[in-house]
């Protein structure tokens, strides 16, 4: 069977949690849309994530690839529009690197943009009832990293046809408000996926209707 992988980030922050991790572990090994989920954890650190992070790509050679990350003062799914070559970090990481004004690839483009139908995913996500945008900033720490860094493997020949990109899951209940359940953050993805596995062509964004 095909499969899609989808990763989330273990804790940082001091926090005990990470829901990107949670709800990428409750979708591990499910099928949508005739694909095995494969759900791997990446650890928040610079550098080591994007190594494990194409191990699993060369591992399991996903038809599509989600990175999940943590939003925390965000309300929705936040569908990643774009990741830049920067590493700005206001808080160290788990390993303690706190990079200030770095590349991510050295001499590699500013930014990439995800090769998700992200509009498409928003109408679906919407008309689910599911809280949800196309944000266009996916911030300087690891989850941009990671994103750029998916991105920039993917525009390599030997990844031709795979679909990448981000998307940031809000706090749950428990973390502090705005938040979001975790049953809701999993039935996201799913909608996510399936969309991203059955829609060729993103829609174009209509007047009132999209972010």
């Amino acid at each position: 069977m095909p499969t899609v992988l989808v990763t989330g980030f273990d804790p940082f922050g001091g926090s005990p949690t990470n829901p990107s991790w949670h709800a990428v572990r409750a979708l591990d090994n499910t099928v949508v849309g005739g694909h095995r989920i494969v759900g791997a954890e990446i650890p928040t650190v610079f550098g080591l994530s994007l190594q494990r992070l194409a191990a699993l790509v060369e591992k399991h050679r996903p038809r599509l690839v989600i990175c999940t990350g943590q939003a925390g003062g965000r309300g929705n799914l936040s569908l990643e529009r774009v990741a830049i070559n920067v590493n700005d970090a206001r808080i160290p990481d788990n390993a303690g690197a706190q990079p200030v004004d770095t590349a991510i690839v050295e001499g590699g483009p500013d930014a990439y943009f995800t090769t998700l139908p992200i509009k498409a995913m928003l109408q679906a996500l919407l008309l689910e009832g599911i809280n949800a945008e196309v944000s266009q900033t996916a911030g300087t720490f690891v989850c941009n990293h990671v994103f750029y860094g998916l991105m920039h493997l993917l525009a390599q020949p030997a990844w031709r046809g795979v679909r990448g990109g981000l998307i940031h899951v809000p706090w749950l209940p428990e973390q502090g408000q705005p938040s979001m359940r975790l049953a809701e953050i999993v039935r996201g993805l799913e909608v996510a996926v399936e969309v991203a596995l059955t829609t060729e062509h993103d829609i174009r964004k209509q007047a009132g209707a999209l972010n």
